[in-house]
């Protein structure tokens, strides 16, 4: 008598295979939607200093993304593969925000590769920036920012303090809530009086 298909080992079922396909997608999708949420918020253009235009929305977006990306790089295997899905949601998304300003078919594949290649230098620069301290790490979010010195420094900084805030609620939550999008992130305007505040003693 014939198995029926949901009996079939999963390499001989496509549709087993499209289904775990649509379960990391579901799980990515929902993930990057919390991602982009947080990066939306409106406290980050008002009291954070990023201005509010497509490049302050593309670095607070690559921001987010680095803190999370961080936080999964803990997991081994299983947060390195929600990780690279995570950079393929991004992908896609760039994608379709070069179609809707008008960037030609032709023209899309190459745009695409400059960003993915300037986003993966600007993710590991944030990472190298973040394991040495907070200075190098404002230093990297200013020369990120659409903004010039001095509006860069300060908005960097308190950038700087708000998201190491973010990797350390993060660390708390269990992989489980993450990949569920569940994401904690701390309060942005706890960092708001660092917009302003005059240097040095």
């Amino acid at each position: 008598m014939a198995r029926r298909l949901s009996e079939e080992p999963p390499a001989l079922n496509p549709l087993r295979r499209l289904q775990n396909r649509r379960s990391k997608t579901s799980k990515s999708g929902k993930l990057y939607g919390a991602i982009v949420a947080q990066a939306r918020l409106p406290a980050l253009y008002r009291d954070l200093g990023v201005p509010d235009s497509l490049e302050g929305r593309f670095a607070a977006l690559s921001l987010h993304l680095f803190v999370v990306l961080h936080r999964l790089k803990g997991e081994g295997a299983k947060g390195l593969e929600l990780a690279g899905e995570l950079m393929d949601r991004f992908g896609q998304d760039m994608d379709t925000v070069l179609r809707e300003l008008g960037v030609g078919d032709l023209r899309v594949p190459k745009q695409m590769r400059s960003l993915a290649g300037s986003t993966s230098a600007l993710l590991e620069a944030y990472e190298r920036a973040f394991a040495a301290g907070e200075v190098p790490f404002a230093a990297a979010i200013a020369s990120s920012l659409p903004l010039q010195s001095p509006d860069a420094e300060l908005s960097s900084r308190a950038l700087a303090s708000y998201l190491r805030r973010c990797a350390t609620e993060l660390e708390r939550q269990p992989l489980s809530a993450i990949e569920g999008g569940a994401l904690a992130f701390p309060e942005i305007d706890q960092d708001s009086d660092e917009i302003g505040k005059p240097k040095g003693p």
